[in-house]
């Protein structure tokens, strides 16, 4: 009997949770959102030296994807992200909009956050960054506000100071509220786990997203620039 990777692994990821022995097909029975008249993803794999996409392990190639794109998704990643790249799409004829809106820790401003920011900018998406979206002696929640009704999909950084952040219920406890409000919060992993985040926020816990832990930062940035991009 295959035995599940849970208490090794976690399942939080998308690719984590399907490619389990135990529950990756469990997983992608239940996990879809929804019925499509057409398929979101073509699998990238041909004949028997591909690998098969129905449990989420194999190379997937999404509707968005550029042609040329080098980026490999699984099955799983592609049916977290399409809800995303929907909202993406209804959105783009609104006006004087931000592509990402990025939550993420004080202590992390200049560290992780502002790498991210700044690989996703390499990019051409228009990221609203507290760094630079604020300024010097205006109200920081009024700014937030501001941020995330102009901004199309949200993405915040899990790190250990966001987790520290969180249980303190400061601004990024609030910031995060109001993206969950929105489903619409694509949460990327890093320097920790999904199972230490389900501990101090479980429903963000409960969400799909992106981890370092499997790829590295620049293609996380490289997924999400190419989810936003039209």
């Amino acid at each position: 009997m295959a035995r599940c990777t849970a208490p090794v692994r976690g399942h939080r990821t998308a690719s984590a949770a399907a490619d389990c022995p135990a529950c990756g097909n469990r997983y992608s029975r239940y996990s879809g959102y929804g019925s499509y008249s057409s398929p979101s993803y073509s699998s990238s794999g041909s004949g028997s030296g591909g690998r098969s996409s129905a449990g989420g392990s194999g190379s997937v190639r999404p509707r968005w994807s550029r042609a040329g794109s080098s980026l490999v998704y699984t099955a799983a990643e592609v049916r977290a992200l399409t809800p995303f790249r929907t909202s993406v799409e209804i959105g783009a004829s609104l006006p004087d909009r931000r592509d990402v809106f990025l939550c993420h820790a004080w202590e992390d401003r200049s560290g992780a956050a502002k790498e991210l920011h700044d690989l996703l900018e390499s990019h051409s998406v228009s990221v609203w960054f507290s760094e630079k979206d604020v300024a010097l002696g205006t109200p920081l929640l009024r700014e937030i506000d501001k941020g995330l009704a102009k901004s199309r999909v949200g993405i915040v950084l899990v790190t250990p100071a966001l987790l520290r952040r969180l249980a303190a219920e400061g601004i990024a406890d609030k910031e995060l509220s109001a993206l969950l409000a929105r489903d619409l919060l694509v949460p990327i992993v890093h320097d920790t786990t999904y199972e230490a985040l389900r501990d101090v926020s479980p429903l963000l816990g409960s969400r799909t997203g992106l981890s370092t832990a499997e790829e590295p930062m620049a293609s996380v940035a490289a997924k999400l620039a190419e989810l936003v991009t039209l």
